[in-house]
């Protein structure tokens, strides 16, 4: 069985007009929020495996991605800043998810809206019109490999307003 946890990044700020967007930080609110999922997720015990973690590079991605890593319950495996995942693109998230090497079983996806909702729609069994910041999927699929990933059963959802 393979476990993939999609989370789109935190809240960001916009208060510099000036930044390109692979430079903006998180608000605040992107923080708290990254601690309440956190709570949530670890109160879950999924699993005892280590994750491998994939984040964008974009500083709010990797920002949540490293909020994450250094609080989850269970230490990540690996965690992987991939220049490919600083994508909006659907087609090039599934890309990255599907050539993926065979190092665990679970793997964390940090990166951006539409691709994070859109590839939760077509991996998972629940539509979800949109995945908030700081949201957060667990989708599993019986399968040997990620090149074979697909109708997946979506197990767990977590977003903040869930927990305000």
């Amino acid at each position: 069985m393979k476990r993939l946890i999609l989370v789109r990044h935190g809240k960001s700020s916009w208060a510099d007009p000036a930044l390109k967007d692979i430079d903006r930080s998180l608000k605040k609110r992107g923080f708290t929020d990254a601690e309440l999922i956190i709570k949530a997720f670890n109160a879950e015990k999924i699993s005892e495996e280590a994750y491998q973690v994939y984040t964008s590079p974009a500083k709010r991605a990797l920002t949540t991605a490293k909020l994450f890593s250094d609080t989850l319950a269970t230490t990540p495996k690996d965690f992987n800043v991939l220049s490919s995942l600083y994508t909006f693109n659907t087609q090039e998230l599934l890309h990255v998810i599907y050539t993926l090497e065979e190092k665990s079983n679970a793997c964390m996806f940090f990166g951006h809206n539409p691709a994070i909702t859109e590839v939760a729609n077509l991996l998972g069994n629940k539509e979800i019109a949109n995945i908030p910041t700081t949201g957060l999927i667990v989708i599993e699929a019986d399968v040997k490999s990620w090149a074979s990933f697909a109708e997946g059963k979506t197990t767990l959802k977590l977003f903040p307003k869930m927990f305000k």
